[in-house]
């Protein structure tokens, strides 16, 4: 990227919160949970179903793992947000010249489509497990109640939106938790699972996907938004500090409830749909489900469900309108953005596509997507021109290009080991 970041473009208008008082670190919690919606999205769902229907406990170490990075990866871009008060998007807007910029472009667009696709899909499969309904009405569905959530942001400002937002990562949490709550697993086992370990080359592809579906790159892109459009970013030293605190406990308490949910569906699966074919698809697992659990539980499943592709499709639309704004220095309204990258979700439900498959390819997508939000996210929270005392330490800049480093090897290894499967 060229030196242009020095000087970026001005960032658009924002409401600017009123400026934190010392101790009241508590009130700026919100944006991370918002984020973190990504990290339980149906894609999620199904990776980790998967691997617990298929290896029992063997791959829950990598679960723990991937969210351990998907924290450090957030907290460097909610740092952006803060420092800068501008997006990953807008940085990258005025540093690359208007070809390259139509290239990220193209790509980033992509990358919001296939979120939408995984989003769209898995609350069109909850509606029809819940209420037999088609997958293409289940959509439509989908679309319209999340255009309803992005006009709560458009009409009420940020911290309604955050409040509904947080309202269904709770029902998501109560949906895949339930189940443990009724049949709790044995401790032992559970433990057994941290070792980290792999059975042959199966487990590392489905290793590789699980940490694919995990870290999303529409979270990262978004993340340096949210706390932009909550707080505003910049300011003296200490309101900037206090923002940087707020924003590592947001990190950190968000994304424990969100790798708590994701180590609840793996242990669920694990529990009660080993040896069990039929399971590779998520009707298929949340019929065990209910004949291994009982009906209520096999409803609460769905009901999770829902709220996942709910909540997620209309944070993956924030955070396209988010990279519109950015890269291509136009202002589109969320509505918009919302309807546009709606209609090819619709488009796949309306060609008869196996959903889980769909939902399957649309995590490749965001593989290949993964590395342009990652790379220039730690290029930008290293730079000093940028980001002054607050650039990124040299130790926590190398664990930083660790951690990219690892995820885009897994990532590849999910595109070429799938593709050679093919």
């Amino acid at each position: 990227m060229a030196d242009e970041t020095r000087t970026p473009a001005p960032a658009a208008p924002v409401e600017r919160a009123a400026a934190p008082r010392r101790g009241h670190v508590l009130r700026l919690l919100g944006p991370a949970f918002v984020a973190a919606i990504a990290y339980v999205d149906p894609g999620n769902i199904a990776a980790n179903i998967t691997a617990g229907a298929r290896h029992g406990y063997l791959l829950l170490w990598v679960l723990v793992a991937a969210n351990l990075m998907a924290m450090l990866v957030q907290y460097l871009s909610a740092k952006l947000g803060a420092v800068t008060g501008r997006t990953l998007p807008q940085l990258l807007g005025a540093s690359l010249g208007r070809r390259a910029r139509l290239l990220y472009f193209a790509q980033a667009a992509a990358m919001a489509i296939a979120t939408d696709v995984a989003e769209v899909v898995g609350g069109a499969i909850a509606l029809h497990i819940l209420f037999d309904l088609p997958l293409l009405l289940g959509g439509v569905i989908v679309g319209l109640v999340s255009l309803s959530l992005l006009a709560v942001q458009s009409r009420r400002g940020q911290r309604p939106f955050e409040a509904v937002v947080i309202g269904l990562l709770a029902v998501i949490t109560v949906g895949f938790l339930a189940g443990l709550v009724v049949d709790p697993p044995e401790p032992a086992a559970v433990a057994s699972g941290l070792v980290p370990r792999f059975d042959g080359p199966g487990t590392v592809l489905l290793a590789a996907s699980m940490l694919g579906a995990t870290v999303m790159p529409h979270a990262i892109y978004l993340h340096s938004g949210l706390v932009r459009d909550r707080h505003g970013g910049g300011g003296s030293p200490q309101r900037v500090g206090l923002l940087l605190r707020g924003a590592r406990l947001d990190v950190v308490l968000s994304l424990c409830v969100a790798g708590l949910v994701n180590i609840a569906m793996l242990v669920l699966a694990a529990e009660a749909l080993p040896g069990i074919p039929g399971t590779d698809t998520i009707e298929g697992a949340h019929a065990a489900i209910a004949a291994a659990q009982g009906p209520v539980i096999g409803v609460l499943f769905g009901i999770g469900l829902l709220a996942s592709g709910l909540a997620s499709s209309s944070v993956g639309a924030y955070a396209g309108a988010e990279i519109i704004r950015g890269l291509l220095t136009v202002r589109v309204p969320l509505m918009l953005g919302r309807a546009l990258t709606l209609i090819p979700a619709l488009l796949v439900l309306a060609a008869g596509a196996e959903p889980t498959g769909a939902l399957v390819m649309s995590q490749v997508v965001l593989s290949l997507c993964l590395p342009f939000a990652l790379i220039p996210l730690v290029v930008l929270t290293s730079r000093r021109s940028l980001l002054g005392e607050r650039a990124n330490p040299l130790p926590l800049a190398i664990v930083a290009w660790v951690v990219v480093a690892l995820i885009v090897a897994l990532n590849v290894a999910l595109v070429v080991l799938g593709a050679g499967g093919a």
